[in-house]
């Protein structure tokens, strides 16, 4: 009679602990979700103000760009090239394009994949403490040692 109480609570203890790896799972699964999520909803709303800031900067650019190019071209004497100017600063632009576009992939390929790092490390802890042998639970039958 106590083998059948000791078998339905090792029973009921096994089936516990199933439930609460389960639940840790799933808990698991919902913070890496939050996490991504929180992380791919950070770089769309910085991709559309950086677009956006883009935009204006580039409308910005090209007044200046003409203003500068009549200015190189009253510089160099004001004849009747005027479209040395425009060239003048346009290999200008694309040095700085080229400049910028390195930058760019070299941030690019630097930049992590959003991962979820905390899910990721909370589950490795869970592991490490799954498949852990705890101190105080019996480990099988013990042979003593006598010498």
């Amino acid at each position: 009679m106590a083998n059948d109480q000791d078998t339905s609570e090792l029973a009921r203890a096994v089936q516990e602990v199933s439930d609460k790896l389960s639940l840790l799972v799933r808990e698991e699964i919902e913070l890496a979700k939050a996490e991504v999520g929180e992380k791919v909803n950070k770089l769309t709303r910085g991709a559309v103000i950086g677009t956006v800031a883009g935009i204006f900067a580039v409308l910005g650019l090209i007044y200046l760009l003409d203003a500068l190019s009549w200015l190189i071209w009253d510089v160099i004497g004001g004849t009747r090239n005027f479209w040395l100017g425009f060239l003048i600063v346009a290999v200008i632009l694309f040095v700085l394009g080229a400049v910028a576009g390195f930058l760019a992939a070299r941030l690019f390929k630097g930049g992590a994949p959003p991962t979820p790092q905390m899910a990721i490390e909370e589950a490795q802890l869970i592991k490490e403490t799954v498949t852990t042998p705890h101190p105080a639970l019996p480990q099988g039958p013990r042979e003593e040692v006598r010498s």
